[in-house]
């Protein structure tokens, strides 16, 4: 029995002549199905292809909106410690004001002594302590029971525990509060002063007290020496190339502690002083602006020693 065929005809427009061709019925079929499931194949590939183009693109805008936030949050984050720093210098500003004119009262004792126990040999160190502050401060200071008492601004100066020596006779190179970051070149706050003159100069402890830091552990200042005055107050000396006091050291107002360097976040040769009262940052310049340092014990006349 002769298979099933279709018979297809096929007439040519030039000669007029016709020609038949017959395909086997299984044969058409077999087409059909092909075509069909090409179709099938080239829709689902472009609608595959489709949806990755928009996963794609999707995650680029997502990438650009991820690095514009942080973006965002990297500066804001600089806006908010500048403006932390900012009102911390404020408000350090008006306890000071109020405590050098006896509108508040002191939140430590002459001696900046906890009131937690001790052992007998730290009770035995802190009792020589006090003698030794009293011995040298008999004719200003008075103790009464209670230790938060007021006390004139005349006396406060008179204490030792004022910074009004310069550190380093030398120019001003850094101002106290806002100024331009000299690696980065944006906005920030400074919240010390620059003094630069040679490096290898003497650096003296600007008041009476005690060191508390003497290492280059901090970040950005370099080899760094920390003096506690007591009451609250201390003063930082940074970029140093050298130190001449260690921790534990109590000092004199115009004892060296260091050599002037570049060492840390620097520049050139300087010394970067910060004064803190309660740890807060306040402007140097208050107490030095009606001081000549050629005439205090900082004085750049002074033999000078060679840096590291």
């Amino acid at each position: 029995m002769k298979g099933k065929s279709y018979t297809f005809f096929i007439a040519s427009s030039a000669s007029g002549g016709m020609r038949r061709v017959r395909i086997p019925f299984y044969v058409m079929h077999a087409l059909v199905a092909l075509v069909i499931v090409g179709g099938i194949t080239v829709i689902a590939a472009m609608g595959s292809y489709s949806r990755m183009l928009w996963k794609a693109t999707n995650y680029n805008s997502l990438r650009r909106d991820q690095d514009n936030l942080k973006q965002q949050y990297v500066q804001l984050q600089g806006q908010v410690k500048d403006t932390n720093q900012r009102l911390s210098s404020l408000q350090s500003l008006a306890g000071e004001v109020a405590v050098a004119y006896g509108f508040t009262r002191y939140r430590q004792n002459p001696f900046a002594l906890a009131d937690a126990q001790t052992e007998p040999d730290e009770q035995f160190q802190q009792s020589l302590d006090e003698f030794s502050y009293l011995e040298r401060n008999v004719s200003m200071v008075s103790v009464p029971d209670n230790p938060l008492r007021l006390l004139p601004a005349a006396q406060f100066t008179s204490l030792g525990i004022v910074p009004t020596l310069w550190p380093v006779a030398g120019e001003i190179t850094g101002h106290f509060g806002e100024r331009l970051d000299p690696f980065s070149g944006e906005g920030a706050f400074h919240a010390g002063m620059d003094i630069a003159s040679h490096y290898g100069d003497v650096v003296r402890a600007t008041a009476d007290g005690v060191v508390t830091i003497a290492d280059a552990g901090h970040n950005g200042y370099g080899r760094l020496v920390v003096v506690d005055h007591g009451f609250g107050v201390s003063t930082w000396y940074g970029h140093l190339s050298a130190f001449k006091t260690q921790v534990g050291t109590h000092v004199k107002a115009g004892d060296v502690i260091g050599l002037e360097g570049n060492s840390g976040r620097s520049t050139g040769p300087h010394v970067h002083y910060e004064v803190r009262i309660y740890n807060t940052p306040v402007n140097p310049w208050r107490y030095l602006k009606n001081l000549n340092p050629a005439t205090t014990v900082a004085s750049n006349t002074m033999p000078r020693s060679t840096g590291d």
